[in-house]
């Protein structure tokens, strides 16, 4: 059994597939019509969520299957105090697929490890967002007609985006990528990416505050909104939040096969005057996603076995060398609230004796 809790879960391969999928779907949707006929989809969404939410119910509806979940954490059994590995191990009885989105970074893994169902992140807290990496690569490889020889420019919010952090990573995998990093200085991609993925694959790159020196080199523009809710203080929001604005004079200089994305929500970092030209990619991207989760669903449900496993320790998920004499710092992390939970950390760079939790993936130090 198959879940998808990190976008490096799957090969380039599977990925590839999974795009092929995806636009098969695209072109012949009345094939694919009754794939998922007396499936069940539960979505346990512990945030708000728009796109991923209804993408994932509109995928399994036109799969011909059907959805049952909640949106917000105060509507299920967590506002009473019930686990993460408790609610999957119940709604699991109940689904045959679980997507799962929540604040708290390492939840969808642990409800993977307790789930006898696969399980997707559909995004915790600044950490991963797998199923919005395969909505992008989608979207560039159908735009663009190629995954390798690009030139990816992300903007905005590269520290707490999890989004960014993720299609980094895929996109690393794929040959001659150079990627361009515009954010101010509180913002800058986390020192892990660039030493852990752009370092570790030989990705070129480089870090600027110039948005519009940059973009005139761009085939890919990946902005990103401020989210103001990764913030613990305001002040940095509230002198960061409009630093880059995108409008159509700045494009002027763009190339014109430039692709524009943005994961959305956007706020104001796009102006809705660059909505009508047409290297605006971001409202087909959005569409596009819901064909791969289309091709997501597919794909975990053909893969899943008929055996029901039983709940595993994570340490046994994990092949590198672990640890637990220590705690995990990161606010953010998982184990912060689910407080059965071991402290577990991976030796996640030898050379330099670098440790990280197992569950939110934060340095240890």
């Amino acid at each position: 059994m198959r879940s998808l809790i990190d976008i490096l879960d799957l090969s380039v391969e599977e990925i590839d597939r999974l795009m092929d999928v995806a636009a098969s779907i695209m072109e012949n949707p009345m094939s694919y019509a009754e794939a998922m006929r007396h499936k069940k989809l539960a979505t346990l969404f512990f945030e708000p969520s728009t796109r991923t939410r209804l993408s994932f119910e509109a995928a399994m509806y036109e799969l011909g299957g059907n959805v049952l979940g909640f949106s917000e954490a105060s509507t299920s059994s967590a506002a009473k105090g019930e686990s993460i590995s408790d609610t999957a191990r119940i709604v699991a009885g109940y689904a045959d697929i679980l997507v799962m989105r929540h604040p708290k970074e390492g939840a969808p893994l642990v409800a993977s490890l307790s789930s006898p169902v696969p399980v997707i992140n559909a995004g915790d807290g600044g950490h991963n967002h797998p199923t919005q990496t395969l909505a992008d690569l989608f979207t560039i490889r159908h735009e663009k007609k190629r995954l390798c020889d690009l030139t990816v420019g992300f903007c905005g919010d590269l520290k707490y985006g999890r989004t960014v952090h993720s299609l980094i990573a895929a996109l690393s995998r794929y040959t001659g990528i150079r990627f361009v990093l515009i954010s101010p200085e509180e913002l800058r991609i986390p020192s892990y990416v660039k030493r852990d993925i752009l370092a570790e694959s030989g990705a070129s790159y480089v870090e600027t505050t110039d948005f519009e020196g940059a973009l005139p080199e761009l085939d890919i523009l990946y902005m990103t909104r401020i989210q103001r809710e990764r913030f613990s203080d305001p002040a940095v929001y509230e002198r960061v939040k409009d630093l880059y604005i995108l409008d159509p004079s700045m494009l002027k200089h763009a190339k014109d096969d430039l692709c524009i994305m943005h994961p959305l929500p956007r706020v104001n970092e796009i102006s809705v005057a660059v909505d009508a030209d047409p290297r605006a990619c971001y409202f087909r991207q959005a569409l596009y996603g819901k064909y791969m989760r289309m091709a997501l669903i597919l794909f975990l449900l053909d893969e899943k076995q008929l055996s029901v496993p039983s709940p595993k320790e994570v340490s046994e998920t994990v092949s590198l060398p672990v640890r637990r004499d220590a705690i995990c710092k990161n606010r953010r992390c998982i184990t912060t609230t689910e407080q059965e939970l071991p402290q577990l950390f991976k030796l996640a760079n030898p050379k330099e004796g670098v440790w990280r939790c197992v569950w939110c993936e934060h340095r240890n130090t």
